[in-house]
């Protein structure tokens, strides 16, 4: 028969239980975000360095795993410095001047330089991202993370708010939505605070929301 465990030996065993639960769960809070942080890098990784692979293999015969993503980060660096002076600037402007004269994709081309403008801080205009809000969407009830863009007036005057709803944890990517002032929540959220609420999925939100969430009105 096994020997029952003494008075003596449970406070022992309870603090080691206590003691393994608190060390495991003190490791998964140190590799778990740092198991995220080396995912991300290396998908990042992997898709730049496959952009020139390629051409690297029309140039090599195989794969030199690393050069295309040394490649691409040198051509970046050197059109960063093309369009720091004035020659490059007016080569740069010239580019864009030609595309934007083509259908569809002159248009794209402004989206996404204005986006990528507003989101690296780079915009010298004033910025794009106003304000944050809440907005009762995907359905009744819910509530989701918006920024607003833009105000607009149809054709009876109305105003209607652009909001743009930025996805998770990828917020380059969302929908744009036009809305009434009614249809917003307001908050004082700052833009970066809320961006990392969006990127984290949430982890990253501050003690409070800064705003007071309606109640779904019962029909």
């Amino acid at each position: 028969m096994d020997k029952p465990i003494s008075i003596e030996d449970r406070p022992r065993q309870n603090w080691f239980g206590k003691n393994l639960r608190r060390n495991f769960l003190a490791g998964l809070l140190v590799l778990v975000p740092v198991t995220i942080v080396i995912f991300v890098i290396l998908w990042f990784f992997h898709a730049i360095d496959g952009i020139l692979q390629p051409v690297i293999r029309l140039l090599f015969g195989h794969t030199i795993t690393g050069l295309g993503f040394a490649i691409t980060f040198v051509l970046i660096y050197l059109v960063g410095v093309l369009a720091s002076n004035i020659v490059g600037r007016r080569i740069i402007q010239f580019g864009e001047w030609l595309v934007c004269k083509l259908p569809v994709l002159g248009q794209l081309y402004n989206a996404a330089k204005q986006a990528m403008s507003s989101i690296s801080g780079l915009s010298r205009t004033k910025a794009a991202f106003r304000e944050v809000v809440l907005i009762e969407y995907p359905r009744k009830g819910l509530r989701s993370i918006g920024f607003v863009t833009n105000e607009i007036i149809d054709s009876g005057g109305r105003k209607l708010t652009a909001v743009y709803l930025p996805t998770t944890p990828v917020p380059t990517s969302g929908w744009l939505i036009l809305v009434t002032d009614d249809q917003l929540i307001r908050t004082d959220i700052s833009v970066d605070t809320a961006m990392k609420m969006v990127i984290s999925g949430g982890i990253a939100s501050p003690p409070e929301l800064g705003a007071r969430v309606k109640e779904p009105e019962i029909s």
